[in-house]
């Protein structure tokens, strides 16, 4: 078995470090890494593989996934750690994003705030058309309603925001921000979203750490040696059942939680209930 991911300075040397550890744990140190720096090429890498005697390849990050691409007809391939990805691109293996499951979003919102009833999302359907599909079943599972409105380019998006927080009852809806590089660009999207979440109690919450720390209510983000684990798992059965990973994109399972205790207090929440389940808390002092 081998793990290919792209060479990259801190911080994501670290976080593929990590990835690699929890896959290591499972597997144990028989495990071929190999880290692909911009001049390698698939027919390099496979021929190495090859002298290996490699059945089954982890693919991680985008680089790993172009090799994985590359290799899926010869090898039983999968793809873990990607932070967005078209569904024609997993259409030969799984694919396991960083987009935070919503189903575990949505409980994490109905606990924070019982009252709510919607969840607005804006997206890219070309991006997200999958996670939406799953949003949509999480909700109904939660009570909520979920508004989801297609946006093909910033601008658009940028109005369906404008619109939705001028007219969003406080008490009822929140708004979910996807991974998602169309609708939610942190220098011009973000910093409206999260001005007008405020001015108006409308809670906002993420699939991005990051926007926490910038004032979104909480986030889910990646237990990297968790992840790592459960990698290895699906590829330990691909050993022995090469078809038992079905193709298509999937969402992250193995995470963690941050929560801002600012903006949870801004918006009436209780913040000793709200803290508690979370691994980080923003502001730390």
């Amino acid at each position: 078995m081998a793990v290919v991911y792209p060479s990259l300075g801190e911080p994501f040397k670290q976080i593929f470090a990590t990835i690699l550890d929890g896959i290591e744990d499972r597997l144990g140190n028989g495990v071929t890494s190999v880290a692909v720096t911009d001049a390698a090429t698939p027919a390099g890498i496979a021929e190495d593989l090859r002298k290996r005697d490699i059945k089954v390849l982890i693919g991680l990050g985008r680089g790993g996934m172009r090799i994985a691409a590359a290799l899926a007809a010869e090898l039983s391939v999968l793809v873990g750690c990607v932070v967005s990805v078209q569904e024609a691109e997993s259409r030969a293996f799984p694919v396991y994003t960083l987009a935070p499951d919503p189903a575990l979003l949505l409980t994490r919102l109905k606990k924070l705030m019982p009252t709510a009833r919607r969840v607005h999302i804006v997206y890219d359907p070309r991006l997200n058309g999958w996670l939406v599909k799953l949003a949509r079943d999480a909700a109904k599972a939660e009570g909520l309603e979920l508004l989801a409105q297609e946006a093909a380019d910033q601008a658009g998006a940028l109005r369906i925001y404008t619109q939705l927080l001028a007219g969003a009852d406080p008490a009822r809806d929140a708004l979910w921000l996807p991974q998602d590089p169309t609708t939610v660009d942190d220098n011009a999207v973000l910093p409206l979203v999260l001005r007008e979440g405020w001015n108006r109690n409308i809670a906002v919450f993420s699939s991005h750490l990051a926007h926490v720390r910038r004032g979104a209510l909480f986030s889910l983000y990646p237990d990297n040696r968790e992840l790592g684990r459960s990698l290895a798992t699906t590829a330990q059965r691909l050993t022995t059942a090469p078809r038992s990973a079905a193709p298509g994109v999937l969402p992250l399972r193995q995470a963690l939680a941050a929560i801002n205790i600012r903006t949870a207090a801004h918006l009436g929440l209780d913040v000793a209930v709200a803290q508690s389940g979370f691994d980080m808390v923003y502001p730390s002092n």
